[in-house]
Formats: structure tokens, C-alpha cells, sequence
């Protein structure tokens, strides 16, 4: 079993104008260590898929299984807890709040699970430090560029020490240059970290980087694996 894996998962929303299938008995599986995208045009479900993985959205009919969790098992506590401990999250309007530095924005989730202030403030800066934003750790959001805010956002993700992050349009609101930079930081983190990345994209950048490409399609999900240069080079 993957570290994420669908099984036959439903999910429908539906008024008294409308039913929309986002999933109809959709099945996929994400090894460890994925850099994995959702492609997909605007509504066809991205979003509500990496809710679902995420725990903050429960399917209609099906299984999810994250880190070997079932988490349709868990209650509003635990998977709080769940969340806190196991996934990371991204998000492309970062989420910081403004009134807190970097340094307190990345250890905010540490609060939740009991960590003193110091212990929290030095693990925060550990994380700024891994994604190159040492010397913002007392500044403002509002002080930071966009590429830097969302090196914040990332760096809040990994705090806890999650084994997966999920990622919702997280080079949106950048400019070229600047999503590169965030998309060499998240491969790097993949690479050297082990830590794995699911990403609902409508840009290529973003795809490019992936080693899984997922596509949602009336839905069902299909999954396709892109080789790496040493992979192709032993083929050829």
C-alpha cells in the first residue's frame, strides 16, 4: 500500500438545481517520497481531492489511507491531531498572519502540541533556516516578498516534521522566477528530506517537477509515473 491510497471513493455535491461526481469510485496510490501533481481544468475536483487526503473533507463512500491510517476511523479530535502531526499543509494565499514574525508564524502549529515558547522558537528557525529565510526570522509578513512568504508558508509545513505536504496552487500568486525558486526548494526537500509532495496545479512549472502526474477526469483518477534522467539513461 502506498503512503496515500484510494480505494473506490465517492465523493458528490448536490443542491436541488444541480449533482456534480467530482470522484466515482476513483482508486489511486502514492508511493513515499512522491512529488505528485493533480492536473485538471477549474472544477473538475483538485481541491476537493487534496481536502480529502488532507482530512479536512470526508468522501461519501470509499477509503482513504494516509501513512497506513485509515482515516475514516479517527474522530474530530484525533484527526486534528492527525493533521497536526503527519501533514503539512500549503496553501497559495500563504496563510500567515500578519501580526506574527516569520519565526512566530512557523511555530504556531508547535502551540497545538504542547511545546514550550523557546523550544518552539528555536525549532522555527531551524525550518528558516532549511529554507533560506535565516536572517528574516523577526520581520513581518508585510515586510516579505511573495516568494518569501511562501518559503515561510513551506517552512511552517515542515515544522512539525510531517511525512507528507499538501500544496494548493502554491506557485499562484508568483512571478516566474520566484515559483522556480520555490519549486528547486520543494524538489530539494523531496530529494534530501524524504518528504513527500502533493500538489493541485494548473501550471506547468509546477508539473514539471513532478514524478507522478495525476490527472482528474470525470471522476476517476489516473496516475502516470515520469522516469528520471538516470532512469531513461539505463533504458537507452
Amino acid at each position: 500500500m502506498g503512503q496515500i491510497s484510494l480505494r473506490s471513493v465517492c465523493r458528490t455535491y448536490a443542491s436541488e438545481a444541480f449533482s456534480l461526481t467530482v470522484l466515482d469510485q476513483a482508486d489511486l496510490e502514492i508511493p513515499d517520497s512522491a512529488f505528485a501533481v493533480i492536473c485538471g481544468p477549474s472544477g473538475s475536483g483538485k481541491s476537493t481531492l487534496l481536502n480529502m487526503i488532507g482530512a479536512l473533507d470526508r468522501p461519501d463512500g470509499g477509503t482513504i489511507t494516509i501513512a497506513g491510517t485509515d482515516i475514516a476511523t479517527l474522530n474530530e479530535k484525533q484527526l486534528a491531531k492527525f493533521r497536526n502531526e503527519t501533514i503539512g499543509f500549503v496553501f497559495q494565499s500563504f496563510h500567515l498572519l500578519p501580526v506574527l514574525t516569520a519565526a512566530e508564524n512557523v511555530a504556531w502549529p508547535l502551540y497545538f502540541q504542547g511545546v514550550k515558547r523557546r523550544e518552539r522558537m528555536e525549532i522555527a528557525r531551524e525550518k528558516l533556516a532549511l529554507v533560506g529565510l535565516s536572517d528574516h526570522a523577526n520581520k513581518l509578513p508585510g515586510k516579505l516578498s511573495g516568494g518569501q512568504r511562501q518559503r515561510v508558508a513551506i517552512a511552517r509545513a515542515l515544522v512539525c516534521n510531517p511525512r507528507i505536504i499538501l500544496a494548493d496552487e502554491p506557485t499562484a500568486n508568483l512571478d516566474r522566477k520566484t515559483a522556480q525558486g520555490v519549486l528547486d526548494l520543494m524538489s530539494d526537500l523531496n530529494a534530501h528530506h524524504g518528504v513527500s509532495f502533493l500538489c493541485a496545479t494548473h501550471d506547468n512549472l509546477v508539473v514539471e517537477h513532478a514524478r507522478q502526474i495525476i490527472s482528474l477526469s470525470e471522476g476517476k483518477l489516473h496516475m502516470q509515473v515520469v522516469p528520471t534522467l538516470n532512469e531513461v539513461a539505463r533504458h537507452a
